[in-house]
């Protein structure tokens, strides 16, 4: 029997074969595992790291390797997925609202997820601070935080209205806004990684200096791991953009990527209050 015949009869529903490489949106695809498996790679590349610092059990280059490596084959995925899914066949297919609601769901279901996450830290930070506080020198309402802040505001307010110009059908002015967004997102990411040069390379304040400084790093990492991947979404939609999609009718990319934007700048706000204003409290 066929790969046809098989699909015929589960009513077009199989699992992946090599006739499905690659295979469009709501077809089974290669695409997925091959960029969860580059994202696996790196929680190895970590591993392969530590085991090859001061343990030597590997080689020290295994490590680097690995990462690189992953890198690789998760961007090769996500570039795999996202083109063959989205982009390849986006005017061809029509409009479906019922999907484009599924998407949106879909991103509000993983924002609540993402509210666990940043939950957790959260709640370590309170914890840590049940003991002795302040914990030696932490970092205040700088300047650079308060710029900081202002600009990643400022983003969201553009992402809106880059959406808003969308569905009133102007793409000058969405794409306009939508790099505006952009560059301003790459500001602050600049604006971080200034301030951690100063912390630790200027200062000294390692992640294992303190509780305090493992946590203030946890929480600011991670919040400026998700800024980087909102990033490169928003240059994927820019890139999207530029190339002639989306209309006012065809935005449920736009639509998600702003309502993940929105979802950072909150939490930065958060970090913000706790972790800046609130840590000499």
């Amino acid at each position: 029997m066929t790969v046809a015949d098989d699909t015929t009869e589960d009513h077009g529903h199989h699992l992946p074969a090599v006739e499905d490489w690659p295979q469009g949106f709501g077809e089974a695809s290669w695409w997925p595992f091959i960029t969860s498996i580059g994202g696996a790679g790196f929680y190895v590349a970590v591993a392969l790291y530590l085991l090859g610092g001061d343990a030597g059990m590997v080689p020290s280059s295994a490590g680097p390797a690995a990462f690189v490596g992953s890198t690789f084959v998760f961007l090769l995925g996500l570039y795999g997925w996202v083109y063959h899914a989205f982009v390849k066949s986006f005017w061809d297919r029509g409009a479906d609202h019922e999907s484009e609601s599924k998407l949106r769901w879909g991103m509000m279901a993983f924002l609540g997820s993402e509210i666990a996450t940043f939950g957790a830290g959260f709640v370590y930070y309170f914890f840590i601070r049940v003991g002795e506080w302040p914990p030696g020198e932490i970092p205040g309402l700088t300047g650079l935080v308060l710029a900081n802040t202002l600009i990643l505001i400022a983003s969201s307010a553009t992402v809106h209205y880059a959406h808003v110009a969308l569905r009133k059908d102007n793409r000058g002015r969405f794409l306009g806004l939508l790099a505006v967004t952009l560059l301003l997102g790459l500001v602050f990411i600049g604006g971080q990684a200034y301030e951690y040069y100063e912390f630790i390379l200027v200062e000294g304040h390692t992640l294992t200096e303190s509780i305090y400084w493992n946590g203030f790093y946890g929480l600011t990492g991670l919040h400026g791991l998700h800024v980087s991947l909102g990033a490169v979404m928003l240059a994927i939609v820019f890139a999207r953009g530029l190339s002639g999609q989306y209309s006012a009718e065809r935005h449920v990319s736009v639509s998600t990527i702003s309502m993940y934007w929105h979802f950072v700048d909150v939490v930065w706000v958060f970090l913000v209050v706790v972790l800046y204003a609130g840590a000499a409290a």
